[in-house]
């Protein structure tokens, strides 16, 4: 990956407004530069605690790539964009390292109550009841990623369709571990379909 970075960013607006789905890209590679930038944006992203439980595979290895898009059910996207991602949760990682995502702010006292607090409600859930909360986090994260993605120039297609079984075995991915789900991206080489979204009317409802 040697291209130099993007020269010019979207605005979060404009990225927003030109994002479409696009399943056929260019094969030019990324440069490092821009998937350094693209993921300390995203590594931004809020969540709750601060516990970060997202997790992000990115694939460039065309060999991956192809056992991918069988997984995927054989969506050409996978192989055609030069960068997959396979967004992840990661709960029990977490969980194992809480005072990692402590505020360094507080005292030592503050830090040990805010372990054990955590530690306590968390283990009193299940490893599924864990998992779903850390994947619901992870949701904010994705989106990031793909406005941070369409901001640097590249276009993105967030896929759910693809066999987890499969996509666990080709990363080498623990049974705990939850799938928010693939994002190939890179230079369009196709156009999207025009925007069909729901009028405002129809989602916000003001109170």
């Amino acid at each position: 990956m040697t291209r130099k970075t993007t020269e010019q960013t979207l605005s979060v607006k404009e990225a927003i407004e030109s994002r479409h789905s696009i399943r056929k890209y260019d094969q030019q590679p990324i440069g490092e530069q821009d998937l350094q930038s693209i993921f300390e944006l995203v590594r931004l992203s809020p969540s709750a605690w601060n516990l970060q439980p997202w997790r992000f595979h990115v694939v460039t290895d065309e060999v991956m790539k192809d056992k991918l898009e069988e997984a995927a059910y054989g969506q050409k996207q996978v192989t055609s964009a030069p960068v997959v991602v396979v967004v992840t949760s990661d709960m029990e990682d977490v969980l194992e390292n809480l005072a990692d995502t402590v505020h360094p702010g507080l005292s030592p006292e503050q830090k040990q109550d805010e372990i054990a607090n955590l530690s306590a409600l968390f283990n009193g859930m299940s490893l599924e009841e864990r998992g779903q909360w850390g994947l619901t986090q992870t949701n904010i994260a994705f989106g990031i990623l793909m406005v941070a993605v369409q901001g640097h120039g590249y276009a993105s297609n967030p896929m759910l369709g693809f066999d987890q079984n499969k996509v666990r075995e080709i990363l080498g991915l623990p049974e705990h571990v939850k799938f928010a789900g693939i994002l190939p991206f890179g230079k369009p080489d196709s156009e999207g379909y025009p925007h069909h979204r729901f009028d405002t009317n129809k989602i916000v409802t003001f109170h």
